[in-house]
């Protein structure tokens, strides 16, 4: 049988080589905001009669050209695009409109949106509070779950199961600053819908593992934790990876035939469903492990020399 508990000070570091990278580009460059969150207009276009293909730099020094600066330029199809920027006024669009119109045709306007900075403010806090929420929420439901071990024990099982859910956010949001300062993604409405779902999956598959845990606490009462925790891992292992295989190979698809205006989402999805996985199998039931055994006090206690 596969000894993973026994090592989980080692998936304990590989999990920080992940997140302290992450940490480190959303403390330098941020998270790349777009204008869901501080502000802008978006216009999407379709062009009935292309009399050329789509340039995404060609639309952007039409911006330049009225004076508007670091538009976000996306394809959305063959004859489609999606730009975001700073506020424009009606004018200023039917300027750039008109502009564009002369090198691609026909326009139709599917969506034209603007946000203004309170706006998007607000959505930031709604965010937020709703991460918070949701981690609150998780915490009491296992808590009441599990009562039946006690509710000192139970509480242990919420809080493990939060500093999993909290290990996939930390990833999702580093990734999200990298791939802003790399690829010059941007962290939009969907962004927060797909870190959600990530919570959930998490928190989903934690849940799993924890209650085989608890049955084989009941089944192996004469076993040692440490060893109930490995077992109940390795019965749920083909479980998990299973499912979040089938889930995985769907976002794949997606994110290499789905378009343009859907691959930050699914890219999103992707990362945070995988670390959701390696999480619940391999940080939220060792950390039941550590605090069983209450390793940590052993940490910085300096040892004994032996003996002759």
């Amino acid at each position: 049988m596969f000894n993973i508990v026994k090592r989980r000070y080692w998936y304990f570091v590989l999990s920080l080589l992940i997140i302290v990278p992450g940490m480190i580009a959303l403390a330098r460059w941020g998270l790349p905001l777009s204008i869901d969150f501080t502000g802008g207009t978006k216009l999407e276009l379709q062009f009935a009669q292309k009399t050329g293909a789509l340039e995404p730099a060609a639309i952007r020094e039409v911006y330049l050209a009225e004076g508007i600066a670091d538009p976000i330029v996306q394809t959305s199809g063959p004859d489609a695009v999606i730009i975001r920027s700073k506020d424009l006024s009606p004018e200023k669009q039917r300027a750039i409109i008109a502009q564009l119109e002369t090198t691609y045709g026909p326009a139709t306007i599917l969506s034209a949106e603007t946000v203004g900075p309170s706006v998007g403010l607000e959505v930031a806090q709604r965010a937020a509070q709703a991460v918070g929420l949701a981690a609150i929420g998780i915490l009491l439901y296992i808590t009441y779950a599990f009562r039946r071990l006690g509710w000192r024990l139970s509480f242990r099982y919420g809080t493990c199961a939060i500093v999993a859910m909290l290990h996939d956010v930390l990833v999702v949001v580093g990734a999200a600053a990298i791939f802003g300062k790399v690829f010059g993604w941007e962290v939009d409405a969907l962004f927060l819908t797909a870190l959600l779902t990530v919570v959930g999956f998490s928190v989903h598959d934690t849940i799993v593992v924890f209650d085989r845990i608890r049955e084989n606490l009941i089944v192996h009462r004469r076993l040692d934790f440490e060893t109930v925790v490995n077992h109940s891992i390795v019965q749920t292992l083909d479980r998990s990876i299973n499912t979040q295989l089938t889930v995985m190979f769907t976002l794949l698809a997606l994110a290499l035939f789905g378009g343009d205006t859907l691959r930050h989402f699914v890219v999103t999805l992707l990362i945070g469903v995988f670390s959701g996985t390696y999480s619940s199998i391999f940080n939220a039931a060792p950390l039941l492990v550590v605090w069983e055994n209450h390793e940590w006090e052993n940490l910085f206690r300096r040892r004994n020399p032996a003996t002759a």
